[in-house]
């Protein structure tokens, strides 16, 4: 099956992509019927009947976790569906659910012989209650909300339960539509137009989902069948396989994000390398995009509801024009008021993704050193100037190889390598970068779902640089990045610092179903399958886990919101034989204790540390709360809370400057000063850290 699959479809998707975030998205195209959210039920095609059972014998057959479709996966099927469909249980009553209770154990049956009833049943039931729910919708705005009274919303439902009445289920909708009016009102706007903007924005879902068709109804079903195998395979319906090969392929003018729906909201996916959002570093993955206003004047439309096709084609743009973006920060408290930003379109340029170099200067025990960074964004390689063999091609490793050179000429003390939101990207690159660092060796093993295992190696014996060196790694560090940092860490090359990294250790193969229903006169799409695995050289799994740093940081992260852990369905840690391979031996693991050691004494005594340190504890441990009063006088004050809060994060982005984000919705200053840097705090302590490193090898010299 091995040669089958390599010989039929020679695509393998290494780096950290949207994933089923991105099949996820069924919902996102205009073209087709027009169909009334309150007109004929929607039902499946012959076609997708095939597909299901085709699908479902692939999956069982060929991906890599091999599993039987039985009851036990059944019933995680259905809850992934009902998850989908309603995930905020506030449009199903319990009484829909429990009628359709009996499709639980039914869906493994119902995959393999092209049943697709239980799909179609809820999703209809679905739309007639979101056409009630419409109705209520409407006739409550007609009055204005009372905000002088003191009571609390929940803004996450996800642990709640469905409504056992309709009387129930309209108090939970008159307090989550008050609240959404209340967040309205307190950004500014007149009373006027928070009521026609709630009532525009609800008019958008009823459009949306009067676009939906079949398919989008198959691909959210076979999906929630698909990811209960594992967060990364995928089924694509024709429409979203097209979407995905063209961004896979072409370099579209707009802000550089690949978004999806998530709800009723548009998120961040990812941020492209090179691309505008990028450069800015005022958006992040898992930001939800609620607002989008043309140029620096123009009015901004609410996108809440939207389709992500729909919002795509406000956000996208001719080069050099301006959008604005009203943003909800993935790390925002409950009640945190939307952030504006300003952006100018461009196209992402493989120069801007290209590693690039700079010298900062540490002070330490009355010295200044200088420590050389290399910022390398993504794990970049042209295969097809490779083909032609061409001397000047792009390549991570060629390029890090002359940054080494050009620092060493500036005689730097030691040299950071920053992977902070690396999703990764080729594996040759990972492993050819590993070896500018070691000699000759094993890199990575990547085993087969048979058990065949085989073993990558870097096969130069030169080596680059062998000074001081530390990996500064985060929670965005994922895949080619987690091969790379675990080799070097493997190796005892140098030390890791940062963040538990993302914990993607699979590579997924993109088939072609068109080749299992070669008579089909449709388009049936494309699945996505995990079929391999990663583990380092000592035999650990970068699944799950990731790679854990020598030294961790200060971080807002937890690993139940955030990386590969954060999934139900993700693929276990295990462990499997080391591969022979020879330490160095500037590194062992009495240095990293006392490295460990010298940095939880700064993080005791140094000022910013400390500070830092507490403020992220508090972030976290705000981020629990997800009630907000619908009181204005409280929720006012409950937001500049947040906003203090919130203002911690800001400390641990990447570089940017202080004036570009807070002047980032007007027009720029015509001003030629060059703004000030933020201090990068993360960057910082990794060079203290790799002074002290310097110091005690220094000692044992």
């Amino acid at each position: 099956m091995k040669k089958y699959l390599v010989t039929l479809v020679p695509v393998l998707m290494l780096s950290f992509q949207p994933d089923s975030q991105t099949a996820r998205a069924p919902k996102g195209s205009n073209a087709g019927v027009q169909l009334s959210s309150g007109g004929e039920d929607l039902k499946p095609t012959v076609s997708q009947e095939k597909v299901s059972q085709v699908v479902s014998k692939l999956l069982t057959t060929y991906h890599y976790r091999k599993v039987r479709l039985n009851d036990s996966l059944s019933s995680v099927v259905w809850d992934n569906y009902l998850k989908e469909i309603d995930n905020n249980k506030s449009y199903l009553l319990a009484s829909d659910v429990s009628s359709l209770e009996k499709y639980r154990t039914q869906i493994d049956e119902a995959l393999v012989n092209g049943d697709l009833t239980p799909a179609y049943d809820l999703f209809n039931i679905y739309r007639k209650r979101f056409q009630e729910r419409l109705e209520y919708v409407q006739e409550t705005l007609q009055k204005p909300f009372n905000f002088s009274v003191d009571e609390t919303f929940n803004t996450d439902r996800q642990k709640a339960t469905w409504p056992k009445s309709v009387e129930e289920q309209n108090e939970i909708w008159r307090k989550l539509l008050k609240n959404q009016a209340l967040e309205l009102k307190l950004s500014g706007k007149k009373d006027s137009a928070v009521y026609a903007m709630l009532r525009e924005r609800y008019k958008n879902q009823e459009r949306a989902l009067g676009r939906f068709r079949s398919e989008d109804v198959f691909q959210i079903y076979l999906n929630s069948f698909t990811e209960a195998l594992d967060p990364h395979t995928n089924y694509l319906s024709p429409r979203s396989a097209d979407r995905f090969n063209q961004e896979m392929s072409q370099s579209l003018e707009g802000i550089g994000a690949m978004l999806r729906e998530d709800g009723e909201y548009i998120k961040i996916v990812e941020v492209l390398p090179g691309g505008p959002a990028f450069k800015s570093k005022l958006l992040n993955k898992e930001d939800r995009i609620v607002g989008v206003a043309q140029g620096d004047n123009g009015q901004i439309v609410s996108i809440v509801g939207y389709q992500v096709d729909d919002a795509v084609k406000l956000i996208k743009g001719p080069k050099g024009t301006v959008v604005r973006l009203q943003i909800q920060p993935a790390t925002a408290l409950a009640g945190a008021p939307a952030k504006e930003i300003r952006l100018v379109r461009e196209k992402v340029k493989l120069e801007e993704q290209r590693a690039k170099k700079e010298v900062i200067e540490v002070s330490e025990n009355n010295r200044t050193f200088k420590i050389g960074v290399v910022n390398i964004p993504i794990f970049y390689r042209d295969f097809e100037a490779a083909r032609r063999r061409d001397a000047d091609m792009a390549s991570t490793t060629s390029d890090v190889k002359k940054l080494i050179d050009e620092l060493k000429a500036q005689k730097v003390d030691g040299i950071v390598i920053d992977l902070r939101y690396n999703g990764g990207g080729s594996l040759v690159e990972a492993i050819n970068l590993t070896g500018l660092f070691i000699p000759k060796g094993p890199v990575v093993q990547v085993r087969e779902s048979t058990g065949e295992t085989e073993v990558y190696n870097d096969p130069d014996p030169s080596v680059s640089y062998d000074g001081p060196l530390a990996v500064l790694v985060n929670r965005f560090s994922a895949s080619a990045s987690e091969i790379f940092a675990a080799a070097i860490q493997d190796y005892k090359r140098g030390v890791i610092v940062g963040e538990q990294t993302f914990g993607k250790g699979t590579v997924q193969q993109l088939l072609d179903l068109s080749q299992w229903l070669p008579r089909e006169p449709e388009k049936v799409g494309q699945v996505k399958m995990t079929v391999q695995k990663f583990y380092r050289i000592n035999g650990s799994s970068t699944q799950h886990k990731g790679v854990v740093p020598d030294i961790e940081l200060p971080s807002a992260l937890t690993a139940e919101e955030y990386g590969e852990s954060s999934q139900p369905s993700a693929l276990p840690w295990d462990q499997i034989a080391s591969t022979r391979y020879e330490a160095s031996r500037g590194l062992d693991e009495k240095t990293v204790n006392r490295l460990r050691d010298k940095y939880e004494q700064r993080l005791k005594s140094d000022p910013e540390l400390k500070q830092l340190s507490q403020e992220l504890a508090e972030f976290k441990k705000a981020k629990q709360n997800t009630m907000v009063s619908l009181q204005e006088t409280k929720r006012r004050k409950e937001r500049e809370e947040a906003e203090k809060k919130r203002a911690a994060m800001n400390k641990v982005t990447q570089t940017g400057d202080d004036e570009a984000e807070s002047d980032s919705t007007t027009t720029p200053s015509t001003t030629t000063a060059a703004p000030k840097k933020k201090k990068d705090l993360y960057l910082n302590e990794t060079g203290r850290i790799l002074i002290d490193l310097i110091a005690f090898q220094s000692r044992n010299q």
